[in-house]
């Protein structure tokens, strides 16, 4: 399989040096939008086909591979269907953007406390709902954050405007941060995203190079990491599928791909490149 088109020479450079030393690189994804396609009900997704297959590869070679979501971190493990999965004693979940994580070589879960606005917001959320005049709006609640989102809704875009003012004065009144995403707004912590969590990841690993895939508005903060630790040496590829249509993110990318199918295309092309070295 061909080398993908990277194309920033920063991206070309992390390619390179993943593929000449994966011991000292961490392999990393968002799961929704990147190694799963888009789907309304969450519940619902899965991998798409060869994806768990692609990083358990890359794990046979990297120091780490993971993945990092939103989702609560048992719920990304069931989901994905990595628990088990042949070869991937190396990877971990982080979910909660980094407050949970699974670790698939000991089958344990670490977490953080939640904090009481959380609850707060939990209690508040239908009435404001209703009183915004969207009660139908699916609400995926995290345990650590809740998530309200508008994709069932017949006219998605409209309803997420009716219920940001709200949701706002709501983050603020319980010390929560409100997170904009594809349809969706997320009551979260403050100081907890993907950024967080794959600086953590960085130093746990003590890893020189680093691949991350995203599609989201979550994931700029990944993104955004990794431009800061690429000035400390860190060398590293950033890949944006389109799923949700993220501009700013897929304009921040070394390297872009239409669909979870197209992600795992590039990943199955980093394992060649290291395997033929």
């Amino acid at each position: 399989m061909s080398t993908p088109v990277l194309q920033t020479e920063v991206g070309r450079d992390g390619w390179e040096a993943i593929v000449t030393d994966p011991a000292s690189a961490v392999i990393s994804s968002d799961f929704d939008g990147v190694l799963s396609p888009l789907v309304e009900d969450p519940a619902r997704s899965r991998p798409v086909e060869g994806a768990l297959d692609a990083l358990a590869r890359l794990a046979r070679s990297v120091n780490q591979v993971a993945i990092v979501t939103g989702r609560p971190a048992l719920v990304a493990t069931e989901l994905s269907g990595v628990s088990g999965y042949p070869g991937l004693g190396r990877l971990v979940v982080l979910g909660h953007y980094g407050l949970e994580r699974w670790d698939a070589a000991t089958g344990k879960i670490t977490s953080e406390p939640v904090p009481a606005g959380v609850t707060t917001a939990r209690d508040r959320l239908p009435e404001l709902l209703s009183d915004a005049g969207v009660p139908d709006a699916f609400v995926e609640d995290k345990n650590s954050s809740l998530a309200v989102h508008t994709r069932r809704l017949d006219d998605p875009t409209g309803a997420l405007e009716l219920l940001r003012g709200p949701l706002t004065a709501l983050a603020e009144e319980t010390e929560l941060r409100l997170e904009p995403g594809n349809l969706v707004l997320e009551l979260r912590p403050p100081g907890i995203d993907k950024g967080v969590a794959i600086r953590h990841l960085l130093e746990s690993t003590g890893a020189r190079s680093i691949l991350y895939a995203g599609d989201d508005l979550g994931d700029l903060a990944a993104f955004r990491a990794i431009q800061e630790q690429r000035a400390t040496g860190v060398r590293a590829v950033l890949l944006a599928t389109r799923s949700s249509n993220a501009t700013e993110l897929i304009d921040a990318a070394d390297v872009v791909v239409d669909d979870p199918s197209g992600a795992v295309t590039v990943l199955t092309a980093l394992s060649d490149a290291i395997a033929a070295r």
